[in-house]
């Protein structure tokens, strides 16, 4: 297996402006909620609730990504996440297209039968076997970071716990070189950044990065290969039946997919339920009480934080969602983000609420047969970490105000600066 070469297309440029612009100034048909410095801003919030309120399936003309609509309610991203005949999830499932010359396949953006042969090679990593097997390691693993964090001095949250723990996971998933799992936060940070927002400059640059990942990938497949079938995505890959012929930007399209599918929902929720909790210290007293209450914070964080914003489709065929007309070819963007905070379907959605009747329905792991594959995995580690906590600390303190994300996509934290004060003895 080779890789091949780099091309280049436009560059995004969104402007930075608009976090200070009232979305109910702007003409409905002009609302373009696909700026990635609302998401950093943490202002997005009003402008999905007027699309939801106003045009909950609403069609942007111009934007940095092309023509697109927004489907901003919860039942209606339930349909479109559903009707698996009518909206594809090829070519891609983000808003921003590929380039035709650097096309990443990847089974999340493929539709049924090869979708549905690829997911099922690779699930087995993650499932119920698995993670029996896994438990012990990820516990091992938290008591392991958290008792060598330093207690009452700040220091980023997200760096020391989030990242570590969730690169140290997916090492094991990959069977990666331990010593060298940095380079796995390194391409699923890559992956969905913007050219010219700090990590790289260029597209070109980009695709530079991307290829490195591949022939470092390309190392491992061939030594594999050579090897007996294991429990780990690339084993799994190298000797599938339906994936040993695999071509290298579908491979490439895989590692991609499965590095940030296993980095970017934990990792952001590990991060937003540390700041969930310090802000609403009666319901963390409440889990300190009553610790039953972990796996309710889990799901509740995942829903309030939402950290994959969007998934896209793209219409197979003219057809009509909330007394709108849809072209086939028109590109759909399911805002789980908005979805989340639907009043329509959850009390008071906007509130933080461990207590919260529906909470398991969040739209955060998608429906259907994207459904998230590791899920489970994910909620473990979530549980298994505040559990350790539990253990350890009396309260984490959040020092001034979080770094979030420049995406509109992966809704994240760069840094979350915190104080641990112990249990007392």
């Amino acid at each position: 297996m080779n890789a091949p070469a780099p091309a280049s297309p436009k560059i995004p440029e969104h402007d930075p402006e608009q976090v200070k612009v009232d979305p109910y100034s702007v003409p409905l048909e002009k609302l373009d909620v696909s700026n990635p410095y609302l998401f950093e801003a943490d202002v997005h919030w009003p402008w999905f609730k007027r699309l939801r309120d106003e045009a909950p399936v609403h069609f942007c003309a111009e934007s940095e990504f092309g023509p697109y609509w927004s489907i901003t309610r919860y039942e209606d991203i339930m349909t479109v996440d559903t009707s698996h005949k009518i909206f594809s999830s090829e070519p891609a499932i983000t808003i921003r297209d590929q380039d035709d010359d650097f096309q990443l396949p990847m089974f999340i953006a493929m539709d049924r039968p090869k979708h549905d042969v690829q997911r099922k090679t690779v699930s087995p990593t993650v499932g119920g076997e698995a993670l029996r097997e896994f438990e012990p390691i990820i516990r091992e693993r938290t008591r392991d970071v958290l008792d060598n964090l330093p207690v009452g001095e700040p220091f980023n949250w997200v760096e020391r716990v989030s990242i570590e723990l969730t690169t140290r996971m997916l090492a094991t998933l990959f069977n990666f070189p331990y010593e060298e799992r940095s380079k796995l936060t390194w391409w699923s940070d890559m992956t969905t950044t913007l050219p010219g927002q700090g990590m790289v400059e260029t597209e070109d640059e980009w695709k530079q990065e991307m290829l490195g990942c591949l022939e470092y990938f390309i190392g491992l497949w061939n030594q594999r290969a050579k090897e007996p079938p294991s429990n780990d995505f690339i084993s799994r890959l190298v000797h599938g039946e339906q994936t040993k012929d695999m071509e290298p930007m579908e491979y490439l399209g895989n590692l991609l997919l499965l590095i940030v599918g296993g980095n970017d929902t934990t990792r952001s929720t590990m991060s937003s339920s540390v700041l969930c909790l310090d802000r609403h210290p009666e319901q963390f007293a409440d889990m300190k009480k009553n610790p039953d209450l972990i796996p309710d914070m889990v799901s509740e964080t995942i829903r309030w934080q939402t950290p994959l914003a969007h998934m896209r489709r793209t219409a197979l065929e003219d057809t009509e969602l909330g007394g709108q007309q849809i072209k086939k070819g028109d590109k759909v963007v399911m805002w789980y983000v908005s979805g989340n905070r639907d009043e329509r379907f959850f009390d008071n959605p906007d509130a933080y609420d461990i207590h919260r009747e529906n909470l398991r329905k969040h739209l955060s792991f998608g429906f259907g047969i994207h459904r998230c594959m590791g899920n489970k995995l994910a909620e473990m580690q979530l549980h298994t970490l505040w559990e350790e906590i539990l253990e350890r600390f009396d309260r984490i303190e959040v020092v001034g105000e979080p770094e979030r994300t420049l995406s509109v996509f992966v809704k994240g934290y760069k840094s979350l600066n915190v104080i641990l004060h112990p249990k007392s003895a």
